[in-house]
């Protein structure tokens, strides 16, 4: 039980850890984190009621194993709840809190609150369905929900700082939060639906997942050395004689 919990929370722990080491010029407190951490957790709760409503209303409206199915649970139950979620407490928060001073502050809290949902969520799945997928969620479904936190917090936090275009930017993010989470998980699901058992296609949708996965991972590692390239102009001792973009 105990080498299953540490599985389940090691992947989160590991990419908070990871991102805050990153934020070098102008380090975030760690009680805000925190907070931003443990409502990521919290945030499971409005998704998973969502979720539990929605889905029985697609189930009788499309066949269950219908690309429509599989389209609209991955993109708007799944993908627009918990991205939507993971949104409110980065906006209600974090976004008004005194130290977020800095574009780059959009994407540690957001990324802290998805890893506090992550974290709780691969608690679950880890404990019921054991060891095997906690290594599958290690190296796919948690990073997979930092880099789309990435996505959506390198907006918020150009929106704290552009008042003219602060609703854009924020809708912006969180849209493309919730394109990438559905595209990963619409391929998923089709893999494991009935109809595509066959390997070749197995193999296919797989493979399309993993674009989805490996495009957002790009996306949100080129927004945060933008983001971080802004720090260091703004914070660094030397930002005179040595800014680079």
């Amino acid at each position: 039980m105990l080498t299953l919990l540490a599985l389940a929370v090691a992947p989160g722990a590991a990419i908070a850890t990871y991102i805050y080491s990153r934020d070098k010029y102008d380090r975030e407190p760690l009680k805000p984190l925190l907070i931003s951490f443990l409502l990521g957790a919290v945030a499971t709760a409005p998704a998973i009621i969502l979720e539990s409503v929605l889905k029985p209303v697609l189930y009788v409206k499309f066949y269950s194993y219908s690309i429509w199915y599989n389209f609209l649970l991955a993109f708007v139950v799944i993908g627009f709840s918990e991205e939507g979620s993971k949104f409110i407490m980065l906006r209600f928060y974090a976004y008004r809190n005194k130290a977020f001073n800095e574009p780059f502050d959009g994407i540690i809290y957001s990324v802290m609150v998805s890893m506090g949902f992550a974290t709780l969520e691969n608690i679950g799945y880890v404990l019921n369905y054991g060891f095997q997928t906690g290594l599958v969620r290690m190296f796919l479904s948690v990073p997979s929900h930092a880099a789309f936190a990435v996505l959506m917090g390198y907006h918020v936090g150009v929106a704290k700082f552009d008042g003219t275009k602060a609703v854009k930017d924020m809708f912006k993010g969180f849209l493309l939060a919730v394109f990438f989470h559905g595209a990963f998980d619409f391929f998923l699901l089709l893999k494991n639906s009935v109809q595509m058992k066959q390997y070749v296609w197995s193999g296919l949708l797989l493979i399309g997942s993993l674009i989805a996965y490996w495009i957002a991972i790009r996306i949100s590692l080129k927004s945060i050395r933008l983001q971080e390239a802004l720090s260091k102009q703004k914070f660094s001792p030397n930002n005179n004689s040595d800014t680079e973009v």
